[in-house]
C-alpha cells in the first residue's frame, strides 16, 4: 500500500473500450482484459469506484441527433450503461474480487440503488463499487457522472482511461502530427476546448480541486499512473 499514489480513484472507462475491435456490443475478452488490470490494482490495496459508458450499446446524443426525444435516448443510454456494469461485475468476481453495482436509477432485481454511504461503505470493505446509470437524470454525460461521483465518495484522482495515451491538440488517430500535453489545467481545457471530459465534469474537478489523468487503458498505464509514474496527461487546478 505505501507505494501506491492514491488511496482511493474513481476510474472512467468508456463503453466503446469493451467493444474490442468491433463498433458494437460486449467482446468478452476485452472485458476480462480490462477487469484483470482493475483485479491488480484492487489486489495493491487500491479502492475503485467505476463509472462505465454506455457508447458500445446506445449513444444518447448521436439518437436524439437523429430525431430521438433527447430524455428518452439519455435514459436508454443511461440503461446501457448498466449492461455494461453488470458485465464488469461478472468478470471482477470471477476473478475473486467482490464488486457492487449500485444504480442511480432503481433496478432492484438487477443491482443496489446508488446510495453515497453505502458505496462508501462497500469501498472501506475492500469491494469495487459500478456506479451506473450516469446521474440518473437526463442531459448529464457519464463524465458528468463521474465527476460527481468521485466528488461525493471523496475520491482522491478521476483516471480517465481510454484508447490513447493521453491528451492531444488534435485527433491522434487520424492526425500523425498530433501532439500530447504531459500537463494542462483545468482552464486550459475549456479554453482550448479539448475533449478531455465534458465542460460540467472539468468545472466539478476544477471546483472541488480533483485531478484528471487521462492515460491509455490498453497499455498498462492505469497501474503505472497509480504507481507514480510520469505517464498519460495530468489535468490539475495548477
Amino acid at each position: 500500500m505505501g507505494n501506491l499514489k492514491f488511496k482511493r480513484v474513481l476510474i472512467k472507462l468508456s463503453g466503446e473500450a469493451l467493444a474490442g475491435d468491433g463498433k458494437f456490443g460486449i467482446d468478452p475478452e476485452t472485458v476480462a482484459g480490462v477487469c484483470t488490470e482493475i483485479a491488480e490494482l484492487a489486489d495493491m490495496g487500491l479502492e475503485i469506484a467505476l463509472v462505465i459508458g454506455g457508447g458500445n450499446i446506445f449513444r444518447g446524443i448521436s439518437s436524439s441527433a437523429k430525431g430521438m426525444d433527447r430524455s428518452s435516448a439519455d435514459y436508454m443510454g443511461m440503461m446501457a450503461t448498466v449492461m455494461n456494469a453488470v458485465a464488469v461485475q461478472d468478470q471482477l468476481e470471477k476473478l475473486g474480487h467482490p464488486t457492487r453495482v449500485l444504480s442511480a436509477i432503481t433496478m432492484q432485481e438487477v443491482c443496489e440503488p446508488y446510495i453515497r454511504r453505502r458505496a462508501e461503505r462497500h469501498l472501506e470493505k475492500g469491494r469495487i463499487v459500478i456506479c451506473a446509470a450516469g446521474t440518473g437524470n437526463p442531459f448529464f454525460t457519464t463524465d458528468t457522472a463521474a465527476a460527481l461521483r468521485g466528488m461525493e465518495l471523496k475520491c482522491q484522482a478521476i483516471i480517465k482511461a481510454t484508447k490513447v495515451d493521453g491528451v492531444y491538440d488534435k485527433d491522434p488517430v487520424t492526425n500523425d502530427d498530433a501532439v500530447m500535453f504531459k500537463s494542462l489545467s483545468f482552464i486550459e481545457v475549456l479554453q482550448k476546448n479539448l475533449r478531455v471530459m465534458d465542460s460540467t465534469a472539468i468545472s466539478l474537478c476544477m471546483e472541488n480541486n480533483v485531478p484528471i489523468l487521462v492515460c491509455n487503458l490498453f497499455k498498462g498505464d492505469v497501474r503505472k499512473v497509480i504507481l507514480g509514474e510520469d505517464v498519460g496527461t495530468i489535468v490539475h487546478g495548477g
